[in-house]
């Protein structure tokens, strides 16, 4: 009985997300999930959530495909250079990616007004992909 009782305690530690950040990213978000091990180290766990949606009309069902890799703090140098290493590779042989544009309602408030065909023009407009 006890010990049941202290697993439940470590699942729950090793649960605890210390700091996150969300990366939205078209039909991704990204999540970078800060975690504290059973020893009290910190690790990252990192998320990818895509959206699925399958079916139509009224048998239209969501769901979620997530994949995770943890990523534990004597493997953050290698793994930055490395990631640094791709990234400027993909970028030398393609170029800079075209920046993703962040959708502006009309009921927004914005300073930007050299954009003004991208504004969805109804309500419905906010809703298509």
């Amino acid at each position: 009985m006890e010990a049941d009782k202290r697993k439940i305690e470590l699942e729950k530690k090793d649960n605890e997300i210390i700091f996150s950040k969300s990366i939205k990213a078209g039909k991704r978000i990204y999540y970078l999930d800060v975690k504290k091990s059973r020893n009290d180290d910190l690790f990252l766990a990192i998320t990818e959530s895509k959206k699925k949606v399958t079916g139509q009309d009224d048998d239209i069902q969501v769901s979620y495909e997530k994949h995770k890799i943890f990523l534990y703090k004597e493997d953050f140098d290698r793994f930055a250079e490395g990631l640094d290493e791709v990234i400027k590779f993909i970028k030398q042989e393609q170029g800079e990616a075209p920046q993703r544009q962040e959708r502006v309602y009309d009921n927004e408030p914005t300073n930007d007004t050299s954009n003004e065909e991208a504004k969805p023009k109804s309500f419905f407009d906010r809703f298509k992909l």
